[in-house]
């Protein structure tokens, strides 16, 4: 899987047609700029509301539903709710769940070697942070990597039809900005404002706060395990990306919902997802085992549990 790509064109930044819409969505918002396009009112406080509401609720989908569920499996869930999770997912623009969890898995096999799809220390940041999801290296979806969840018709589906997702939240942000700024549902030229910036705005603001967690917690931060990568903590990018920041716990530990394994680790997609299961919609959400918050490297960590093992026994 990893292998298909050739190592010597890695670390290139290259833009295919499809990799274009990346930065046509970070202009999208200056149409807000044109004259009597957003109506009477322009950019409204509602807008600006969408804009973060819509940022880390989709971060949310990010990290609580690209990463934890479909790349790790921290917590389970019916068929048809995990199909729910999923298009909600998608309405990031990241591409199908098939396609980044396989993706994800990879990374976590090979992280920081040759055959990591986006290895800061060996491809620089550009290339970690956006070129290898713009470029045709990972285009596609390595089925044999993601079998647990590509044996569902309708997943496969929405992987192949990613952009349904966005479109159907798109269009509903310009109707609802119609309705809240201009007083009618049908009232477009009072929800392009809601659109751009609600919608597209806050799309480019998740593109780079996920895509940090690719380049920067490789590099800035600090490493409490012994993982064999560039792993890194850092406080600042826990918090733009609601608890993915604690990147060096979630390599020494992937099995793990919870990824701030102490309490003052923030870590708010945790909480979410506990909250998710308190009303019964998902279950068994994994917690960190206390053998391996207390251990610095999986040597420690089998030592600590081989001796928790022995005193409950005795």
């Amino acid at each position: 899987m990893a292998e298909t790509v050739k190592i010597e064109n890695r670390g290139k930044v290259k833009i295919t047609p499809s990799g274009s819409i990346f930065f046509i969505i970070h202009l999208l918002p200056l149409l807000v700029f044109v004259p009597g396009l957003t109506g009477p009112a322009g950019v409204t406080v509602f807008d600006w509301g969408m804009c973060i509401f819509l940022y880390f609720l989709r971060m949310y989908f990010v990290t609580g539903i690209y990463h934890r569920y479909f790349s790790h499996r921290t917590y389970k869930t019916s068929r048809w709710f995990q199909f729910v999770l999923a298009f909600c997912a998608q309405t990031t623009i990241q591409k199908g769940v098939l396609w980044w969890a396989a993706h994800h898995r990879i990374h976590h096999k090979t992280s920081d070697t040759p055959a990591d799809p986006h290895s800061m220390k060996l491809y620089g940041f550009w290339y970690s942070h956006i070129g290898w999801f713009l470029g045709p290296d990972y285009n596609e979806t390595h089925f044999d990597g993601i079998k647990d969840y590509a044996k569902f018709p309708e997943l496969i589906w929405l992987n192949k039809w990613h952009w349904v997702p966005p479109l159907a939240l798109g269009v509903f942000m310009l109707f609802l900005g119609a309705k809240v700024n201009g007083g009618d549902w049908f009232a477009f030229s009072s929800g392009w404002s809601t659109l751009l910036i609600g919608f597209f705005l806050s799309t480019a603001f998740l593109f780079h706060g996920t895509y940090t967690i690719n380049s920067l917690t490789h590099y800035f931060g600090k490493a409490r395990y012994e993982t064999g990568d560039e792993s890194k903590n850092n406080l600042i990018l826990a918090l733009i990306t609601m608890g993915e920041g604690w990147h060096n716990n979630h390599h020494y530990y992937p099995a793990s919902t919870r990824q701030g394994f102490f309490w003052w680790e923030i870590d708010p997609t945790f909480y979410i997802t506990k909250m998710l299961a308190f009303v019964g919609l998902v279950w068994d959400v994994q917690e960190v085992p206390h053998y391996i918050k207390h251990s610095k490297n999986i040597k420690e960590a089998m030592e600590l549990r081989r001796i928790a093992i022995e005193k409950k026994a005795a």
